[in-house]
């Protein structure tokens, strides 16, 4: 029996997010620069997609560029805006075609023109799509949403919008990027780091977390085969006894 057979088809978590690590590791391994690794990442990047899309997941979250990485050389940040762009002129059609939906979060307006209009297009072109919806998290950082969140609920609360006694994990929510994305159920990292660096923090309190020593552009749609298996296996509690859990 095929890993993609041992999956149940019932059990699916609804969204995936995934740390993608490990590009840069990758290619000085092979004594390769830094960007030769990031090229070849968006093949584990195509792959994912469609393993997701062909499993019927709903949502798919792939953290591309953090804030923090605007601090890198400026010859790797922008390779990285260039791969992003050719990645998007390569594949919207194939979005499309396949019913995919792209949207992003993250400080877009941080991007350079080019990156941000292609990027909007792209979401422009594929927004009727009803099947598989792709997260890019992008200029993104968790305490940058964070922070946010907490600017815009300030406002409301001042301009008496809202009052500060109705606000709980609920309504703060709804001043996140991923407002309308429910949490992640399952959060795969690649390369081996034991860590989420920065990373959909609030929504993350009860989800999966599964990590692989697998470098990036080596994770095949087998090794996420095997993350969802790992997935299935597992009891989640969210606080209570397994006592309860199997009442329920």
């Amino acid at each position: 029996m095929s890993l993609k057979e041992q999956i149940n088809p019932e059990k699916l978590p609804s969204h995936i997010a995934i740390i993608m690590d490990g590009n840069g590791r990758w290619a000085k391994q092979k004594g390769m620069d830094r960007i030769f690794g990031h090229r070849q990442g968006v093949s584990a990047v195509r792959g994912v997609i469609e393993a997701a899309a062909e499993l019927g997941i709903k949502y798919l979250t792939l953290y591309a560029f953090s804030t923090e990485n605007w601090g890198r050389p400026d010859d790797e940040v922008t390779a990285l805006m260039g791969i992003m762009v050719q990645s998007l002129n390569d594949e919207t059609g194939t979005l499309i075609k396949n019913n995919i939906k792209l949207t992003a979060i993250g400080d877009v307006d941080r991007l350079a023109g080019d990156v941000r209009n292609r990027f909007l297009e792209t979401i422009r072109l594929t927004s009727a799509s009803t099947g598989l919806t792709l997260v890019v998290a992008m200029s993104y950082s968790s305490r940058w949403e964070i922070t946010e969140a907490a600017r815009k609920l300030s406002a409301d609360i001042c301009s008496g919008r809202i009052s500060a006694g109705s606000v709980g994990p609920d309504e703060f929510g709804k001043y996140l990027a991923t407002s309308e994305i429910p949490d992640p159920e399952l959060l795969i990292r690649t390369s081996g780091e034991l860590r989420i660096s920065n990373f959909l923090l609030w929504q993350i309190a009860y989800t999966e977390l599964y990590f692989t020593d697998i470098l990036w552009p080596d994770f095949s749609k087998e090794d996420f085969y095997r993350a969802i298996i790992d997935f299935q296996k597992r009891e989640r509690r969210f606080g209570k006894t397994s006592e309860q859990v199997t009442e329920n």
